[in-house]
């Protein structure tokens, strides 16, 4: 492991904004869990998390443009989100934090309606067939999201992956979920309105180099039923 890498995993452990529990604890009745906008955002703001958030990109920028919110960006590589959980510290945020853990932990971390809002971005789409089960988008992630957001909370998806874009549109429509809008293209068609503000305006690290390589983006918005 680099030098460089070592010392965000220690500097990580002083950030007021970064939440890096054992396994243990999440199994074990979280202490966060129902608290995170009383204990850690002292308000009562709408919760939106970033699942597999990397360098922050995405939640910093979400942060940004609606401060009226409160921003969980999520990720197991803790190395990758020092980017943004320093941009925020540095910048006077305080409306966004970084947690580290597996997404499939998702459900471990927050209550029962309390989650107004998922971002899933960039995901790798799992294109092996006995990689199924760990798309971010296979029915037992649903079910962990479901547990966690309102009834009428939002999920978004943005990729650059056709593959995995196809197969969450063929679940969604099979499941009967609601799907809000659905592009395979968001930057190809400029007179496309997504209804999402400031899609193309943010951007993740990834969607930088993909955009740049001439990949299209695609996006899904949908609510679980």
């Amino acid at each position: 492991m680099g030098k460089n890498k070592l010392a965000r995993f220690a500097e990580n452990r002083t950030l007021p904004n970064v939440f890096q529990p054992t396994r243990e604890e999440a199994l074990n009745n979280f202490y966060l869990k129902g608290k995170w906008r009383s204990e850690v955002f002292k308000n009562q703001n709408p919760l939106v998390l970033e699942l597999g958030c990397g360098k922050g990109e995405y939640s910093v920028g979400l942060a940004k443009a609606f401060p009226e919110k409160n921003f969980i960006g999520i990720d197991i590589k803790g190395a990758r989100f020092w980017f943004g959980a320093k941009e925020a510290i540095n910048e006077g945020m305080t409306n966004v934090a970084f947690l580290r853990t597996q997404i499939e932990l998702i459900d471990c971390f927050f209550e029962k309606d309390e989650v107004d809002e998922i971002w899933i971005t960039f995901p790798d789409p799992q294109i092996k067939y006995r990689r199924t089960k760990h798309r971010m988008t296979h029915p037992d992630f649903l079910e962990r999201y479901k547990k966690i957001l309102k009834k009428d909370g939002m999920i978004h998806l943005k990729t650059d992956s056709e593959f995995l874009h196809g197969y969450t549109l063929g679940l969604l429509q099979g499941a009967g979920h609601d799907i809000i809008t659905a592009h395979h293209d968001i930057y190809g068609a400029p007179e496309y309105d997504p209804g999402t503000p400031l899609l193309r305006e943010i951007k993740t690290y990834y969607e930088g180099l993909f955009s740049a390589k001439g990949k299209t983006i695609t996006y899904i918005k949908f609510r679980i039923k």
